[in-house]
């Protein structure tokens, strides 16, 4: 697998957006249009939003009203989404390729010209508290949430990138207008199209929608980096069933090859179906449902998390399996051996040739790929670096992440 696995181009417009095209033979294209404004950059009376500005933009344009805008969505024919996280906001098209173009305009407006009608302001407000409620009603996301407000003291993944209740509900029309006007410029901007038509075609379309956009100056903010604080605490919640149990650790510093050792032992250890917290919590013995492990690998994120759900007086006992399997991989207990990189290799493989089949998934990766300041050829480098993991590479990330978790513990009150 080399670097000519697709056919790529990235350039800088005038104006600073930084578009990455790529060529594949498809009947579909796929836009994305992403901005460095999220939830790690915001402060105080800030929070949520970002979040809050994703929703607004598609509630009235100087050109379009919310119904002509959805309208002009709709009759795509494809798909359309927009989402928020941690350091960027996003926004999709994918439809047939001869709608690009049309789409391409459409998006543009959107970044553009948006004008929060102070009506739809306060209607998505009303929107936005329904979903921070849904969240606390999801007691895998409320779980989550109480995890990030324990683990941190000053890092801004203590809080919900949806926001606060209290934030929220203060936000006006102007606040709203000048976080937009502030960082939806063309110098923040990355646009990723996936088509099957050339470079240059493609550069003309977005140079043609793009061409009167000013660049202007965008703020550095310094994102606050921390570790996670070791602690333990049981929360108690109404209504609930089950019990949720909860580990992260942060894991800052780590080589690209460090990294690299860390997800393969990742999905030996709780990624897999036939992973080892799989196997000792629910198939040896019975005590959950749903148990996994998760990697966050964003830059100024970089977390690992536990997560299952058990009855509330199997807690202890789950506490000391999942102590018992990180002690034991520290230790060398656990074998690590040739099939296992072998095994991951084939994995990412499988990942890979699933993101090149679709377009959306291609377009959303590169995309990152370029926010992040890295390759959008990564995946290609960590196929060919697989070869250099061993055993002992997988136990010393183990030796370097597993240590002072943060742990907590939902519970039936």
């Amino acid at each position: 697998m080399d670097k000519r696995i697709f056919d790529a181009d990235i350039k800088i417009l005038h104006n600073g957006i930084r578009l990455i095209s790529i060529k594949r033979d498809t009947q579909l294209a796929s836009i994305h249009i992403g901005f460095k404004v999220g939830s790690l950059y915001e402060t105080g009376a800030d929070r949520g939003i970002s979040h809050f500005i994703e929703h607004m933009l598609f509630k009235g344009t100087l050109n379009k009203s919310n119904e002509e805008i959805n309208d002009a969505l709709e009759k795509r024919g494809g798909e359309y989404n927009a989402y928020t996280d941690y350091s960027c906001t996003v926004y999709n098209i994918t439809a047939l390729s001869e709608e690009l173009e049309a789409s391409i305009e459409i998006l543009s407006d959107m970044v553009k010209n948006s004008k929060f009608p102070e009506k739809e302001v306060e209607k998505e407000r009303g929107v936005i508290l329904a979903e921070l409620r849904t969240s606390k009603d999801d007691i895998e996301d409320y779980s989550f949430n109480k995890i990030h407000e324990m683990a941190f003291e000053k890092s801004p993944l203590k809080y919900d990138t949806l926001g606060e209740e209290k934030t929220v509900k203060k936000f006006t029309k102007q606040q709203l207008l000048s976080y937009y006007k502030l960082h939806y410029a063309p110098n923040n901007c990355f646009i990723s199209i996936v088509s099957p038509f050339d470079h240059m075609e493609i550069s003309n379309m977005v140079e043609k929608y793009f061409i009167d956009w000013s660049r202007q100056n965008i703020e550095d903010v310094q994102v606050i980096v921390e570790d996670n604080k070791e602690d333990k605490k049981i929360t108690l919640k109404k209504n609930i069933e089950q019990s949720t149990v909860i580990y992260a650790f942060t894991f800052h510093g780590l080589s690209k090859k460090e990294e690299l050792a860390l997800k393969v032992l990742n999905h030996k250890f709780g990624e897999s179906a036939n992973s080892i917290l799989f196997r000792e919590l629910r198939e040896d013995r019975g005590l959950a449902y749903d148990v996994y492990s998760h990697l966050d690998m964003t830059k100024y994120v970089k977390m690992l998390y536990i997560y299952t759900a058990v009855a509330p007086e199997s807690v202890e006992e789950t506490l000391n399996v999942i102590d018992n399997c990180i002690g034991r991989i520290k230790s060398g207990d656990i074998n690590f051996n040739d099939d296992t990189v072998i095994l991951m290799k084939k994995v990412l493989k499988t990942a890979v040739a699933a993101t090149l089949e679709d377009s959306t998934d291609l377009g959303n990766y590169v995309l990152h790929q370029c926010l992040e300041d890295e390759s959008i050829y990564e995946f290609v480098d960590d196929m060919k670096n697989l070869e250099d993991i061993k055993s002992k590479d997988m136990y010393e990330a183990a030796k370097k992440v597993f240590n002072n978790p943060t742990i907590h513990i939902l519970s039936p009150k």
